[in-house]
């Protein structure tokens, strides 16, 4: 018989508390302070079983402001990607604003002498542009088809990510993270979501494994190949190396293990793949691949003087340009999945409409949405736009108002539909299933080292809908999943007394 470890034990009692049915009050028969009392009761029991050392703040509100629970509501917590809803809110305030000036990724040419050209692939913000065999829309294919309708011969092809300043990580990253997809580069020109997708077959006991890649990297395979089903891999770059050491173990008998990693220079990167696509259509590409980017400049600070009311500038004329992209459809994207890029460009892109485009200019962006839901300036540190920096700090008293501020605009049912639903879809799939709050919890989910929260909107049992903020940080190791188990048991005690 196998034994269950502590962590384990203590998730599947919290989850049999979960599927337990509570009753649910009487919509007509306002609540009682006994009822009030009893819940905040179930709540404290459940938060004291936690993993020792976590700590939890927790609000929920009705959509009048009505405080219902509050557990250390104006401390300031670790967000990890709750971060996007501050992101993709300041979005939605603006959307139409942003859909008019969105532009898609183009390509121009520039003169090199002797009668060819160089090939100028030029990224506007767009985070969805492909080089995907089945591509179907914002297709590199696209632009290469252009360049190749043009000319047989071209010099350097280069990737231009000017549009933005150069902040390839926010303040915050850790360096760790980089060579891995959650820490990829991102830049006003992007493909494929800057990533690369590496594959490792088993080859014959005691060789080395088959690493497949697209040539980008340079691979230096230590693994091998031993008897079994088990693989043990590792993958690691520097950041700022093109050098991918793959070391470990897998068996003979194991299926092939994918991994998803980063990339530093993401304008040189697409460039690179658009001079793939070149060379296939019969296009020589006598030069060099290279990429352009902007260094910060005191115009990209909202908070010095230069700073301009509006980015004023003539692009130059493209030989084709790709369409926007929908935006609305991209944050749904953003929240549904947890996209990093794509809401790093997100914050960006809104920062540009008054701006630059710099991070700073799209946290004057947040700033000015959260001024007008009433919202100091001061509750909030914000240094990114997914999550991904240690920097962030938000409290569940601050994120509550905002998702309050959210659901009284007109725009608030639409980007609610952006949110994960709880036992459904996006990251919420596998969370609330069973319970009472599956289908009717919608929310965005957050996790980063040592820390986990979830914010958005609840139907309580009486069916009015709830607005809730809640987090947990500074978790002991291993006990990610048990700190989680918490938060959904004390929201489902919460939304079956109310």
């Amino acid at each position: 018989m196998t034994s269950m470890t502590p962590a384990r034990t203590f998730v599947a009692t919290l989850m049999i508390l979960l599927a337990a049915p509570l009753a649910a009050q009487d919509r007509d028969e306002p609540p009682r302070t006994a009822a009030r009392d009893d819940v905040a009761r179930q709540v404290e029991a459940i938060l004291a079983a936690a993993p020792p050392g976590t700590r939890y703040g927790l609000v929920v509100e009705r959509l009048d402001g009505t405080r219902l629970v509050s557990v250390a509501p104006t401390q300031r917590f670790i967000p990890a990607s709750n971060t996007k809803i501050y992101t993709t809110l300041a979005a939605f305030a603006d959307l139409a604003a942003l859909q008019a000036a969105a532009q898609g990724t183009g390509v121009r040419i520039e003169p090199a002498g002797g009668g060819i050209f160089d090939v100028v692939l030029e990224g506007r913000g767009e985070a969805t542009l492909s080089s995907a065999p089945d591509c179907a829309v914002q297709c590199l294919a696209t632009l290469a088809d252009a360049v190749a309708a043009r000319a047989r011969r071209v010099r350097n092809v280069i990737g231009d990510a000017t549009w933005y300043p150069d902040e390839r990580w926010s303040p915050g990253m850790s360096w760790n993270n980089i060579p891995f997809r959650s820490g990829t580069g991102i830049a006003a020109l992007s493909l494929d979501g800057n990533e690369i997708g590496l594959e490792v077959t088993p080859g014959a006991e005691g060789a080395p494994p088959v690493v497949g890649g697209d040539g980008y990297f340079v691979i230096e395979n230590r693994a091998i190949t031993i008897a079994g089903d088990k693989a043990d891999l590792s993958f690691w770059r520097m950041p700022g190396s093109m050098a991918l050491v793959v070391s470990g173990t897998i068996g003979t008998a194991s299926a092939p293990e994918r991994i998803r990693l980063a990339i530093d220079d993401p304008a040189h990167r697409a460039a690179w793949q658009l001079a793939r696509m070149l060379e296939r259509r019969g296009v020589t590409v006598a030069g060099q691949v290279e990429s352009r980017y902007r260094g910060l400049e005191p115009r990209d600070d909202p908070q010095n003087p230069g700073y301009p009311a509006a980015r004023q500038e003539t692009p130059e004329a493209m030989l084709a340009q790709l369409p926007a992209e929908d935006l609305a459809a991209d944050m749904t994207t953003i929240n549904k999945v947890s996209q990093n890029v794509h809401s790093e460009l997100m914050l960006r892109r809104v920062g540009r409409l008054s701006g630059t485009g710099s991070i700073a200019s799209g946290q004057a962006a947040i700033a000015a949405l959260a001024q007008q839901a009433g919202i100091s300036g001061q509750s909030f540190t914000l240094a990114d736009g997914s999550g991904m920096s240690t920097y962030n700090r938000l409290s569940p008293d601050t994120t509550a108002a905002l998702l309050r501020h959210a659901a009284g605009q007109p725009w608030g049912a639409q980007w609610r539909g952006t949110l994960p639903i709880g036992g459904v879809d996006g990251t919420l799939a596998r969370r609330f299933v069973g319970t009472a709050l599956e289908g009717r919890i919608f929310a965005k989910t957050g996790s980063l080292n040592a820390s986990r929260a979830l914010s958005g909107y609840m139907l309580g049992a009486s069916g009015d809908m709830l607005v809730f903020s809640a987090f947990a940080n500074d978790i002991p190791p291993e006990a990610d999943d048990a700190a989680t188990a918490v938060l959904d048991a004390a929201l489902v005690a919460i939304a079956a007394a109310h």
